[in-house]
């Protein structure tokens, strides 16, 4: 049913674009793909599945807990890209656009084998922090977990939108974004505001992670592959570089895959054939994707 459908695609999309965001926001400064951005995801994740078995005792059940194992795995994921960025990047970012690259592919192997060795090599059941119900709206079942998962988003969205737009950090990343050499004669910390940046992007990519692992009720060591490259998808396609592009193409390719798999014969066996064709098509079609880049170009 076309309503059903519909719901899937927002609870869907809501998960790749604050996926999408992530690639965009560091993007947007250094003109760098983070590949590692993946790995945050699913280290966020795996955060919260270890968050779920300590926050009953300190949080209690319930939407408390569920705020407190969201906050604590947004800081951790934060935390954790911020790092990266220290040790991975920075020491890598007047050399060449290709080394940061590279190093980003590696930081990427580094996470997935770490938590494949020490962890687990087999998929782990992601608790339920919250009783799931559901209810019948013009035909459609709506569940309580998608409404948790896309209320989310849409407040972790209109949270970056404040910050980013009216709050004086949110000045100084974009000033960075504009021209961040400039931006470091007029007083702003470089370091400063891109390791901020780091920080939020691998936030939302936390908070990516957990409703993941809600969505889908399991979590795997490589979750974060397959996600990662159709939230990157999403970026290019709305226009990476450009915070509205990113929510714009992750809410498309999430559509474009529910439909195609709702109303395609086998289109579930062809969801992921088919995000990955908008991106070759959007990259010959418009390069600069729907909203275009929103960044100065950097020499």
């Amino acid at each position: 049913m076309l309503i059903q459908q519909v719901v899937n695609g927002l609870t869907l999309g809501a998960i790749y674009s604050l996926i999408a965001l992530g690639y965009t926001l560091v993007y947007g400064i250094l003109t760098m793909i983070n590949f590692a951005h993946s790995e945050v995801l699913m280290l966020g994740a795996f955060m919260a599945l270890g968050l779920a078995a300590l926050l009953p005792a300190v949080f209690g059940t319930g939407l408390i807990g569920l705020a407190g194992m969201f906050i604590l795995s947004m800081a951790g994921a934060g935390v954790i890209n911020v790092i990266i960025e220290r040790f991975a990047y920075r020491p890598l970012r007047n050399i060449s656009r290709l080394a940061p690259l590279i190093s980003a592919i590696g930081v990427s192997i580094i996470l997935q084998n770490g938590v494949f060795l020490w962890i687990s090599t087999q998929s782990l059941r992601f608790p339920e922090p919250v009783a799931i119900g559901s209810v019948e709206v013009l035909g459609a079942t709506i569940s309580t977990l998608q409404v948790i998962i896309l209320a989310s988003a849409l407040i972790l969205m209109g949270l970056l939108h404040f910050f980013v737009e009216h709050s004086k950090l949110g000045k100084a990343m974009r000033a960075c974004s504009d021209d961040i050499d400039t931006a470091g004669l007029m007083g702003i910390n470089p370091d400063y505001i891109i390791a901020l940046t780091f920080f939020v992007g691998g936030a939302l990519g936390g908070a990516a992670g957990v409703l993941y692992g809600m969505n889908y009720g399991s979590i795997k060591y490589n979750l974060g592959f397959l996600p990662g490259a159709k939230a990157f998808t999403a970026a290019v396609l709305g226009g990476i570089g450009n915070i509205r592009g990113a929510v714009l193409g992750g809410f498309i390719l999430g559509f474009l895959e529910v439909f195609a798999s709702g109303y395609i014969p086998n289109g579930a066996q062809w969801r992921d054939v088919i995000a990955f064709t908008v991106l070759i098509i959007v990259l010959l079609v418009r390069p600069s994707g729907l909203l275009g880049e929103k960044i100065a170009e950097k020499v």
